[in-house]
Order: C-alpha cells, then sequence, then structure tokens
C-alpha cells in the first residue's frame, strides 16, 4: 500500500493541484493517523486498569486457561490484519484496530501488579515525549531513512531471539541488554515509520483506500508506542 512516488511530484507534473493544497492534505492525513493511534492507546490503557482493578477479571486473564488468549491473541489479529485488510471494508479495518488495542489492554493489565502506578504514569510521559519527538524527527527530515530498514528488521529478529533465550537463562546482565536494545531499536522505528506513513500518502486516493492506510500506518505507530513504553518501564519502572 506504500506509494514510492511523492505526491508532490507526481501532481507537480499533472497540474492539478498546487504544493500548498497537497500540504494540507498531508497534515489532515497524518493528524488522522495519530488520531487513531493516540485512541488505541488509550483504549489499551483503559482495559489495562480494569483488568488491574478488578480481582475477578485478573483471575479471569491470568489464572485460567483464557491467558493463552489474552497473551496470542493480539499477535493473532496483527498476522490477520496484514494479510486480511486489502479484502476488508473500512468499517470491518477500523473494528479490527480496536479488537487489537483491546485485547492488548487485557495482556498489558499486569504491568498495574508488577509495577507502582506513579512509576507506570511517569514513564508514559517520557515515552509520549519520546515519541513525539523521534515521530517529529521522521516527518520533518529531508533525509532518506529507508536505509534504516534492513538494520532494523534484523535488529527486530534478533530482539526476539534474544528474548526468548533469556526466558530460559534468566540472565539479569542479558535482560538489561536486551531493554536497552529495545528502546534504541525501537527510538529507530518511530522515526522510520513515521516517514514511511508520511510517504504512503496520496492525495488521489478514494476514500476507502485513504481510510485503510490511515488505520494500518496508525497501527505500525501504536506498537512503536506501546514497545517503547515497556522497554522503558524495565528502566525506570518500580516495582510493588
Amino acid at each position: 500500500m506504500v506509494n514510492q512516488i511523492d505526491p508532490r511530484i507526481a501532481m507537480g507534473r499533472a497540474g492539478t493541484m498546487d504544493r500548498a493544497d497537497i500540504d494540507v492534505g498531508l497534515r489532515k492525513y497524518m493528524l488522522g493517523v495519530y488520531n487513531y493511534m493516540a485512541s488505541g492507546v488509550l483504549l489499551t490503557g483503559l482495559v489495562a486498569m480494569a483488568v488491574a482493578m478488578s480481582p475477578a477479571l485478573q483471575y479471569l486473564v491470568f489464572g485460567t486457561a483464557f491467558r493463552w488468549v489474552a497473551l496470542f491473541a493480539p499477535l493473532a489479529i496483527v498476522l490477520f490484519f496484514s494479510f486480511r485488510i486489502q479484502h476488508m471494508s473500512v468499517t470491518a479495518t477500523k473494528a479490527v484496530f480496536w479488537l487489537f488495542a483491546a485485547t492488548m489492554g487485557l495482556s498489558l493489565g499486569s504491568i498495574f501488579l508488577v509495577y507502582t502506578g506513579a512509576s507506570i504514569a511517569k514513564t508514559f510521559f517520557v515515552t509520549a515525549a519520546t515519541f513525539g519527538a523521534l515521530s517529529l524527527y521522521g516527518y520533518t527530515t529531508k533525509k532518506d531513512l529507508s536505509g534504516w530498514g534492513t538494520f532494523l528488521f534484523m535488529g527486530l529478529i534478533g530482539l526476539i531471539i534474544a528474548s526468548l533465550v533469556n526466558l530460559f537463562t534468566q540472565s539479569a546482565a542479558f535482560d538489561f541488554v536486551i531493554s536497552a536494545v529495545g528502546v534504541l531499536l525501537f527510538a529507530g522505528l518511530t522515526a522510520y515509520d513515521t516517514q514511511k506513513v508520511k510517504e504512503m500518502y496520496f492525495a488521489g486516493d478514494a476514500y476507502e483506500v485513504a481510510a485503510k492506510k490511515s488505520v494500518s500506518a496508525a497501527l505500525s505507530l501504536y506498537m512503536d508506542f506501546i514497545n517503547l513504553f515497556l522497554f522503558l518501564l524495565r528502566f525506570m519502572g518500580n516495582r510493588e
């Protein structure tokens, strides 16, 4: 769904839309993406807090076989979203995004049982400020960040493998390294994905295509934000 041609160049050649109109459309598109992303983060937070505040929900999510649903449902939904988005309606695309955000909240309810509320709040605001700065850089920089893609993807695969290995080794030093790499990796992905999201915009898109692009872009940035938050929490969180 990524348009590799800068819409400013394409529309400039066609002569059908001036640069000011394109910039207005791009800003509106990016605002829609950030609104979706922020709404998803809010829904995740509300569901996580609901789980933390309800002993009955805690038992359901963490004390029964349902915990496997809460653990693996977000991954299954993301895979479904990735493979089926082109065949879904706009309404279905949005519904899948909200479902993903809600199931993430179920699995993240545990952080309120592990860390103090004050440290979670502090980490959230630090994450928001960091994400905002990095996303702004990705949006405004003239540097082409596409070259980061391979490096970041390889880093993500390595991070997943290292995390799985540390489940068995339980090394505190290794966990520290994983956390540090995780912060740096998702910091880079925030800037990279923001520039990629910007390049997805095309002024001539039909409503359905534009709406799906917005939701897909919001999901990418949402995942960057949540992962950055979780890795920062491992540094800044005070345990109960």
